[in-house]
């Protein structure tokens, strides 16, 4: 079975020719890696791109790492080489396969019945192999719930914003910054909304797209910020230099995650028999209930994900 919860803070995206920067990604604290043979080869280069993400799979220690290799979308005539020859090459050491510009559901049908084929020709196991589906254009967004819901292997719904821009035909060259002119508020947030929606509404995650100014780290930030705020599970990196940053923003504050662990282990005490079996009570000043609980939950996660460690437990109270 796929899984729906892998860490994903940081997607590094690696152009799937370059044999020396995918021997770099493995020294990386990127969560995830992701090996291109979309727009970062160039149409000469695919044929031979392919060959060498075979060998870096099976080849190379990615340690925890989510493997993931992104394809060339169904409008061209790639797609079905590119998904043969990896999955048939490397489908153990894979974990997911992206596809790009998603615009209908049938298009990840597409996509599952061919790696059900594949897996089954392979001997591999039917159904691990997961499915990440970008939305880059106004009708994939459109369509993003039938989407998100089009196979159990979907795991992530991933914001694509330089298509989706052109697609749109927005009036800015900058991905991922405001339109000039735009001063009413945040011109992304209907689509981050939406993809979120549909992400959460059917238990996969939802992983905001690159910031191309890969020097301007605190741009990257900033804009990262945006996305961790609404509830974004992470971000695409392009550059080493932008891993921390995402690392760090897509990962609860210390006390944030301490005061989590807090209230869950408080609820669960006073909850039970020995805790006198109570559903709302006090923890120092802030009442906590089931809502409470489920909100802390969520911090947790995403903090033992991160491998963050307690720096304060709480205890119950001595009788």
């Amino acid at each position: 079975m796929v899984d729906q919860q892998r860490p994903r803070r940081s997607c590094l995206a690696v152009p799937g020719s370059s044999q020396k920067m995918i021997d770099k990604a493995r020294t990386l604290p990127a969560d995830q890696v992701f090996l291109d043979l979309e727009d970062a080869c160039a149409p000469l280069a695919k044929p031979g791109a392919r060959k060498t993400i075979v060998a870096s799979l099976n080849e190379g220690d990615w340690g925890s790492r989510t493997r993931v290799v992104r394809v060339n979308d169904w409008t061209t005539e790639w797609t079905y080489r590119d998904v043969t020859e990896v999955v048939e090459g490397a489908g153990a050491n894979l974990d997911c396969v992206m596809l790009p510009k998603v615009q209908t559901a049938e298009q990840v049908h597409a996509l599952d019945l061919l790696l059900t084929q594949i897996e089954k020709t392979m001997g591999y196991e039917v159904g691990r192999i997961g499915i990440e589906a970008q939305i880059e254009n106004a009708l994939g967004l459109i369509n993003v719930n039938a989407i998100a819901t089009a196979s159990p292997r979907v795991e992530t719904i991933i914001f694509g914003p330089a298509d989706f821009m052109a697609s749109i035909n927005m009036k800015s060259l900058v991905v991922g910054e405001q339109p000039p002119g735009y001063d009413v508020g945040d011109a992304y947030h209907y689509i981050l909304m939406q993809i979120l929606m549909a992400a959460r509404a059917h238990d996969k995650q939802a992983i905001d797209g690159p910031y191309l100014q890969i020097r301007d780290v605190e741009g990257f930030t900033r804009v990262a910020g945006r996305s961790a705020a609404l509830g974004f599970d992470g971000k695409w990196v392009l550059h080493p230099g932008q891993i921390d940053a995402a690392n760090e923003v897509f990962s609860p504050k210390q006390e944030d995650y301490d005061h989590a662990e807090n209230i869950l282990d408080a609820y669960d005490y006073f909850t039970s028999e020995a805790g006198g079996r109570r559903g709302a009570v006090m923890l120092g000043d802030e009442m906590i209930d089931e809502a409470s609980r489920k909100m802390a939950l969520v911090i947790s996660s995403k903090g033992r994900a991160a491998g963050m460690s307690r720096t304060n437990v709480w205890s119950p109270p001595e009788d």
